[in-house]
């Protein structure tokens, strides 16, 4: 091998290192060595999202970047000497205490970006804060390993046929919508979550970031830059949307399905990309040639001096962080063995004026609850003709893979056939929402959860409880309840709804019953 080559190699860049950074180099590198193995399980589920996802495709390059972001600050970080600074220790219990909080939770988000945020931390004890200001961004940048986004789906739904319906009517087609569905002459549209619009809003943002500090010096340009790239894909995907639709009335839906993947999906998106760096190259204020920080300021900021008059030794940075991992991850395995104890089987409830009924409804609905202990599933009729469909389960501990909140848990099974149109009406300590099957079969559901005395229908709520009895390490069990009704054969679900509260009564007593036998 030349040796100009072997200068390129790891080894090779190692060894051109001077020896205060070489070795802080191997420290740095083993520590994040060995902190992605200690919680391995969140890098490896984060890993299946960047390959398996097409959401978060993109992330795979997001270590490359970081990498090349550090190597264009490498001139000037070569003259810092990295010293150890024990304040560090600080940041990374935050991000410890943020990943045990997301494993009391289940909340694989803050899990995932707890374990992430770790690298950064240790990397302010090892280096210090002189010259981890010097590798501030790309520190920074990794919150982009993070596959953040599915919360986004909802709201940009609603955005998108908001955005779609109205450039529908402007273009003169008839158009009626409903929630997340567009009736046309062509056919009945939904905007489902693929078409949301959230992966080329996540690429994008990621994509701004980087541009922004790359080419960009103002705080103000790189703000409205950052704007830019917001809004632009949010537009742009109602515009997508609206073609599709449009295309639709003179082609047919299927034909317009495929433009919609093949030249929507891909090169409309290209475009807009190229349009948004097109329109802001003219505005950029940083050389092709200027350095991406000033080492020198850097070097000559007095408010450092502070920090660097005592620097630990390296068996303190290497067996302090490594005190604190083992303290993170014994806490969370003493919590994860809490368990509630639970009736050996539950029941329906008797409810005064209503009898138990065959569960037979026009279209097949059955909500998820994940490894709960007891599920129950039935359905109920009074002497007016209205049903109503009761979902329970019960869980003894909310862990991994058993959360009554948990993604894809609840009314709406993915993949099911069933949608998400629209809010139903408010009802108190209640999730309420109105979902259809197959553009044909309206349903409205109602969601409790129940821990000790709360009764909610917000899934933060319950996290926030669950986060308490396992940071005291007190086992409770918690309930879910889907109290449901289907628009077929003249039942309206809001009224057969409203009668069956009405004769239960108080919502969270009667949710303890469940367990107390016929």
């Amino acid at each position: 091998m030349p040796p100009e080559t072997l200068a390129m190699t790891p080894a090779g860049l190692i060894e051109r290192l001077p020896p205060v950074w070489r070795q802080a180099t191997i420290r740095l590198g083993t520590a994040w060595l060995a902190l992605i193995l200690a919680f391995w399980p969140d890098w490896a589920a984060m890993a299946d999202q960047w390959w398996n996802s097409s959401t978060y495709n993109h992330i795979v390059l997001v270590p490359a970047i970081v990498g090349w972001l550090i190597w264009q600050r490498l001139a000037q970080l070569r003259e810092l000497e990295p010293a150890g600074w024990i304040g560090g220790l600080v940041p990374l219990a935050l991000a410890l205490l943020g990943w045990v909080l997301g494993t009391f939770a289940g909340f694989n988000l803050l899990r995932q970006a707890a374990a992430v945020a770790m690298l950064p931390s240790v990397a302010l004890l090892m280096l210090g804060p002189r010259t981890f200001s010097a590798m501030l961004f790309p520190m920074a940048y990794m919150a982009f390993l993070v596959p953040f986004g599915d919360e986004l789906v909802p709201p940009l739904q609603t955005i998108t046929a908001t955005l779609t319906i109205a450039l529908v009517n402007l273009s003169g087609v008839p158009a009626v919508v409903d929630g997340v569905f567009i009736d046309t002459p062509a056919g009945l549209f939904e905007v489902a979550e693929a078409c949301s619009g959230v992966k080329f809003l996540i690429a994008m943002i990621a994509l701004g970031t980087l541009v922004a500090n790359v080419g960009f010096r103002s705080w103000h340009r790189r703000a409205a830059f950052m704007a830019l790239c917001v809004v632009v894909p949010i537009l742009a995907n109602g515009v997508r949307a609206w073609g599709t639709i449009y295309a639709a009335q003179y082609v047919g839906i299927e034909k317009a399905a495929g433009i919609d993947h093949l030249i929507y999906g891909w090169i409309f998106f290209a475009l807009v990309i190229a349009a948004v760096l097109g329109l802001s190259w003219k505005f950029f204020d940083r050389g092709i040639d200027d350095p991406m920080i000033d080492g020198a300021a850097i070097q000559a900021d007095p408010r450092f001096a502070g920090f660097e008059s005592a620097a630990p030794g390296w068996q303190v940075l290497l067996l302090a962080p490594a005190l604190l991992v083992g303290a993170g991850i014994g806490w969370s395995a003493m919590a994860e063995r809490q368990r509630a104890p639970l009736p050996s089987q539950v029941f329906l409830p008797e409810v005064p004026g209503w009898t138990r009924a065959d569960y037979v409804p026009a279209a097949p609905w059955e909500p998820r609850a994940g490894g709960a202990d007891h599920r129950l599933l039935g359905s109920y009729s009074n002497a007016k003709g209205q049903r109503v469909d009761v979902f329970y389960a019960l869980y003894a501990a909310q862990t991994e893979g058993k959360e009554a909140g948990g993604f894809g848990e609840g009314a709406l099974r993915p993949n099911s056939g069933w949608s998400w149109t629209s809010e139903g009406p408010d009802v108190a300590q209640a999730k309420s929402e109105r979902l259809l099957h197959n553009g044909a079969t309206p349903r409205l559901a109602l969601t409790w959860y129940r821990s000790g005395d709360l009764l909610t229908g917000s899934n933060i709520r319950l996290k926030l409880a669950n986060i308490g009895d396992r940071l005291l390490l007190r086992a409770r069990p918690t309930a879910l309840l889907i109290v449901s009704s289907e628009a077929s054969g003249g039942n309206d679900p809001a009224a057969a709804l409203g009668s069956f509260r009405a004769a239960v009564g108080e919502i969270g007593p009667w949710m303890d019953r469940f367990g107390e036998g016929r």
